[in-house]
């Protein structure tokens, strides 16, 4: 019923279509929502898709998942406000995923939020934050320009947990596990293994299951992972509208880079088979795919997308936009 009211009154409104995708999208679970803040795919910038982040509403705690740029104006278009997170989940350190989160930690800051934020990564996290909060201290120190009023220090905002594959921990009301994906491809054990890591997390809530593949090429750990999940969040990439993007971007890129750029996409993402075969293997209810490399989609290429993971997947499946909430 609320659904409904909800969706009318979007219409009647005359209301945007990232509020009406919220409508059709408002889960029956009214306990825990995902919500795409960012579903661009790569690092290249797009007028129309902000770079990757999500939001995780479990009751009233909320936890951001990846962090990339535009993540706070994001929060606020989502009608979220950015002192309410209480943790930051971090998949892996490629800037199209953390571009935003010095600046979820600056504005904290700035505004004196109280509570200390958690940011939970891979190996390195603690590195790039430690980064961040001395890029922000000569405006703390500053504060708002009044003589001997700074703002505290930033380095008492933040903790930092770093997590590596068969992670879990209790995170307030859920449960959160970590799988070290295919994203890299590193010899396992070696020096760079141990160094770099891409990670998969499951959160599971009082009322079900969402697993969030990050960047990640085909992998038995991850279906693993996802193995009977309510949602199953998963990258995709489309190599031809990718490579068309960085030949407009980067026309004189050298062929070595180039060639080195198309066994990245090849290998360390999921085609939209690859996904297919993922939520098959995992027998999970439904499908979500963000991270959609290549930029902003016709509805052709929709379905196109859509097809190619029904060719593996009978369950549905959603190709979703910022602001759309599962």
């Amino acid at each position: 019923m609320r659904l409904a009211i909800i969706a009318s009154l979007a219409l009647a409104l005359g209301a945007p279509g990232e509020f009406a995708r919220l409508a059709a999208h408002e889960p029956a679970n009214n306990g825990s929502r995902f919500i795409t803040l960012g579903t661009m795919g790569g690092p290249v910038g797009d007028g129309r898709r902000s770079q990757p982040a999500n939001a995780l509403v479990d009751g009233k705690d909320l936890y951001l998942v990846d962090a990339g740029d535009g993540v706070v104006q994001q929060l606020a278009k989502a009608g979220l406000a950015l002192p309410n997170v209480m943790a930051v989940f971090l998949s892996h350190l490629h800037a199209d995923h953390t571009g935003g989160l010095s600046a979820v930690l600056a504005l904290r800051n700035q505004t004196m939020v109280a509570q200390k934020l958690t940011v939970y990564g891979p190996p390195g996290t603690r590195e790039m934050v430690e980064g961040m909060i001395s890029s922000m201290r000569p405006a703390a120190r500053a504060g708002y320009g009044i003589p001997g009023k700074p703002w505290p220090d930033p380095a008492g905002i933040v903790s930092v947990v770093e997590v590596g594959d068969g992670f879990t921990a209790s995170v307030g009301n859920m449960v959160v596990r970590a799988a070290q994906n295919t994203h890299y491809d590193f010899a396992p054990g070696s020096e760079e293994d141990k160094a770099f890591k891409s990670l998969s997390f499951r959160f599971e809530t009082a009322g079900r299951a969402i697993v969030y593949t990050g960047d990640t090429g085909p992998s038995d750990a991850v279906e693993k992972l996802a193995a009977g999940a309510d949602i199953l969040v998963s990258e995709m990439i489309d190599i031809d509208s990718t490579m068309a993007t960085v030949a407009r971007n980067s026309p004189n890129m050298p062929e070595k880079a180039k060639a080195d750029l198309v066994r990245h996409l090849t290998t360390h993402h999921l085609a939209p088979p690859d996904v297919g075969k993922m939520a098959r293997h995992a027998g999970v209810k439904a499908v979500v795919v963000t991270h959609f490399a290549g930029g902003s989609a016709s509805a052709a290429q929709v379905e196109g997308v859509k097809a190619g993971v029904h060719a593996e997947y009978p369950g549905p499946v959603t190709i979703a936009n910022d602001l759309d909430s599962f």
